[in-house]
């Protein structure tokens, strides 16, 4: 017998005890006479299928077991869709520029000059050329000259640093205080932006421990002094939850001034909050006493329940989880800037 015959008579399968050869619809035929008994079918059914929207809405079996083709269906995770803005492409491109930024062993005066936020590099030559600008004591007028990290430059009597300026926008939860380390090793806001910059941060102005919101950090020591000196009066609005409903007599009272130990505590401006209830107010301040909003209704009598920032300096907790932090935009540093 050839090749051919033997193969054709190992693929023969043997017939049935029917005699017939079973069809290809056997399966769901089976099934179909399997639920006839009952109105509706679960499980492993395999019965016509309903539409959705125009999209298949599958069996019970592969809603509670996944597509086995593809393995296991996956658990529900709103972290993971809810991804952490500080990780969105956008803060990504934002967080290695300033890392490609970082000072290397040598860098030219002019891009020292630059990074640390005086002028451009252009601008930084016409200061080098005009013999304006110290290395180490010495004037230098030579372009292309390479800084190093133990230099010291000075430009119009000032120190500089060659460092980018960096912004660093947080939403503070509770239980974290506003330094950059604490002699009882308490959490600080250096934990929560420990990734932030590749520079050294410090936060602007303090929130106390148990106060949340909106807190900037930065390495710009010109603009932190900006936004905390007494003199430019940066407006800050804080929602406070009280312990009791506010009277309208002691709301009136907040807004004309409540004498403290430093003198009359000056509020911008006061109000109950639309749609919640009375013990909840908004206040609108700009004076940088120690724990001056506590202390203005516990001269009253209330006690703050819960204290949130929720505008800094023209910025907001806007799309920024609690304990999480994005690097300012540009238009926004230059709003800050221009304040």
């Amino acid at each position: 017998m050839s090749g051919d015959g033997n193969q054709s008579g190992r693929n023969k399968k043997p017939r049935t005890s029917g005699g017939s050869r079973p069809s290809g619809n056997s399966r769901s035929s089976s099934n179909s006479r399997g639920n006839s008994g009952s109105g509706k079918s679960f499980g492993n059914s395999r019965g016509p299928k309903t539409t959705r929207g125009g999209d298949r809405f599958d069996s019970r079996d592969k809603y509670e077991n996944g597509d086995r083709k593809f393995g296991p269906k996956k658990p529900f995770n709103r972290a993971e869709r809810d991804e952490d803005k500080t990780k969105s492409f956008i803060q990504k491109r934002r967080f290695e520029k300033i890392n490609k930024e970082v000072f290397k062993d040598t860098i030219r005066l002019n891009k020292y000059i630059a990074n640390s936020g005086i002028c451009s590099r252009r601008e930084a030559d016409e200061l080098i050329t005009q013999g304006l600008v110290e290395v180490n004591g010495k004037v230098v007028t030579e372009m292309g000259y390479q800084v190093q990290k133990t230099d010291r430059v000075v430009f119009d009597g000032q120190n500089i640093t060659p460092e980018k300026p960096v912004y660093v926008l947080l939403n503070k939860p509770k239980g974290y205080i506003s330094t950059t380390k604490d002699d009882k090793a308490r959490k600080t806001v250096m934990d929560l932006t420990a990734n932030a910059s590749p520079y050294r941060i410090f936060p602007v102005g303090r929130l106390d421990r148990q106060t949340t919101g909106v807190i900037l950090l930065t390495n710009d020591g010109h603009m932190t002094k900006k936004l905390t000196h007494p003199s430019f009066n940066m407006k800050k609005i804080y929602h406070v939850t009280l312990d009791r409903k506010l009277s309208i007599e002691d709301l009136k009272s907040i807004g004309e001034g409540i004498r403290l130990e430093e003198g009359v505590a000056e509020v911008d401006s006061i109000s109950f909050i639309e749609g919640k209830p009375k013990n909840e107010v908004g206040i609108e301040i700009h004076i940088g006493w120690n724990r001056v909003i506590r202390r203005i209704f516990q001269k009253l009598g209330y006690e703050v329940e819960a204290l949130d920032r929720v505008m800094f300096a023209g910025l907001t907790k806007k799309n920024i989880k609690r304990g999480h932090w994005r690097i300012l935009t540009e238009q926004e540093v230059n709003n800050l800037k221009m304040l």
